[in-house]
């Protein structure tokens, strides 16, 4: 399965990089684990950055950042076949798991609750 791992990216960073960092570390912990698991993991992040860049972002939170960020993973979301939701604070992860119950798409909040990998 197509997995998105959602949770906290910018959320609690007031926009420091280094701890945008650190929680992008967070999400791809898991990401191995699913893969032995013999599905794909996807964070939103790993698309949305490079077409933010490509597309002339400069600051975490411009308009173009707003353009880019939630749309990719409301559009990952019609490609994926579960969520993989992670602790802490995030309105854009839990936007993430609204669309996916709305759609049926099924939502764990536990990697061992995930097909294979427990």
């Amino acid at each position: 399965m197509l997995i998105l791992i959602a949770g906290p990216y910018r959320s609690g960073t007031g926009d420091d990089p280094e701890k945008m960092a650190a929680n992008l570390k967070r999400l791809e912990q898991p990401s191995h684990a699913l893969f032995q698991a013999g599905h794909v993991p996807m964070i939103g992040e790993w698309v949305a950055l490079p077409i933010w860049h490509a597309a002339g972002g400069r600051s975490v939170g411009d308009a173009l950042y707003e353009e880019i960020f939630h749309p990719v993973a409301g559009r990952l979301l019609q490609l994926c076949e579960g969520v993989l939701r992670l602790p802490g604070d995030s309105k854009g992860a839990d936007n993430d798991v609204r669309i996916a119950r709305e759609r049926g798409i099924p939502v764990w909040h536990r990697l061992e609750d995930v097909p294979g990998c427990g």
